[in-house]
């Protein structure tokens, strides 16, 4: 971020992210997701065949004139731009986030919408910016009157589901995730840390972290974005287990519930694979606690256990026949 040529050092980054099935019954590929994503004509939607296909939109500005959100109840006033993107892995799975940065302090008089613009996806405070009941004020949600980054956020969702190319037949029912984060700046060249991860219901998650000051912001929402996918998959894929009645189920019923995981979800798992390096050891964390790939290896497991077991009758019967 730049003040005229200055920089403007961010002392707290927070967002939102949700993360959907893609309502089509074949995953799209690179040149339909470029269709799908391109919100805006004069930027170009960037797409990654490796290691995994994945499209990330331009980004998109909203201008807001509010209250921010204070988990103390201090009225702090904010003017600026909420900045927003989608995404879509292996052309199954969609994410959109909205996200800004916010400065330690801003003027006390409202400026020009000039000044605002040429800082995108900045929101300034009115005087001092209170800076942890900021953060607690995002990861709570926004109150009425105050800035809701997830109704930013659904809304560049709804605009994309909107898009002509799908046909809204999901190979399967899956439910929606939405992770709220907020992100305290600390020294340039310090180690990045993940203070807290929580899950809550109705599919909300909350991500507190620590980053230093020289990571960009859409940096730290790239790392968000990952954890809140694979947060989605592991999700996904524990309630298909759940529903699938292993155990309870007859052989075919258990492996119809489950085939879906096969076909469009073990493939996915690749944590960091868009992420900078110096975020990614805030995967360390995860993995130790609560340990999101132990669990879904662990997961993926039952289900291939499920689909052999069923297998063998099968195969018996075969060589039987002969």
């Amino acid at each position: 971020m730049t003040t005229f040529g200055q920089p403007m050092r961010s002392v707290l980054v927070c967002g939102e992210v949700r993360t959907c099935l893609l309502p089509s019954f074949q995953a799209l590929g690179g040149r339909a997701a470029t269709q799908l994503l391109r919100l805006r004509v004069d930027e170009r939607v960037r797409v990654s065949e490796r290691p995994n296909l994945y499209a990330l939109s331009p980004e998109v500005l909203t201008g807001v004139d509010c209250r921010l959100p204070t988990s103390n109840g201090a009225k702090v006033r904010g003017v600026g731009t909420v900045a927003a993107r989608a995404a879509l892995t292996e052309g199954r799975v969609l994410q959109s986030t909205a996200y800004f940065s916010a400065p330690a302090d801003g003027s006390d008089v409202r400026r020009p919408w000039g000044h605002y613009l040429v800082r995108p996806g900045v929101v300034e405070p009115f005087g001092k910016l209170p800076e942890q009941a900021t953060a607690q004020g995002v990861i709570h949600g926004g109150g009425r009157g105050e800035l809701d980054l997830g109704m930013i956020a659904e809304g560049l969702l709804a605009q994309v589901l909107r898009h002509p190319l799908l046909d809204h037949k999901a190979p399967f029912k899956s439910r929606r995730t939405h992770l709220r984060w907020a992100a305290r700046r600390t020294f340039r060249g310090s180690d990045p840390s993940l203070d807290r991860f929580t899950l809550a219901e109705d599919g909300l998650r909350t991500v507190e972290l620590r980053v230093p000051e020289d990571v960009p912001a859409a940096s730290v929402a790239g790392l968000c974005e990952d954890l809140a996918l694979h947060d989605w998959l592991l999700t996904t894929l524990v309630h298909m287990l759940a529903d699938s009645r292993l155990g309870a189920a007859d052989g075919p019923a258990a492996v119809l519930a489950l085939r879906p995981a096969v076909d469009h979800l073990l493939h996915l798992w690749m944590p960091c694979a868009h992420v900078e390096r110096t975020l990614s050891p805030l995967w360390d964390v995860l993995e130790r606690e609560p340990g999101f790939t132990r669990q879904w290896r662990s997961s993926v497991q039952r289900v291939r256990d499920q689909l052999a077991v069923q297998a063998i009758p099968l195969l018996h019967k075969a060589l039987a026949s002969h």
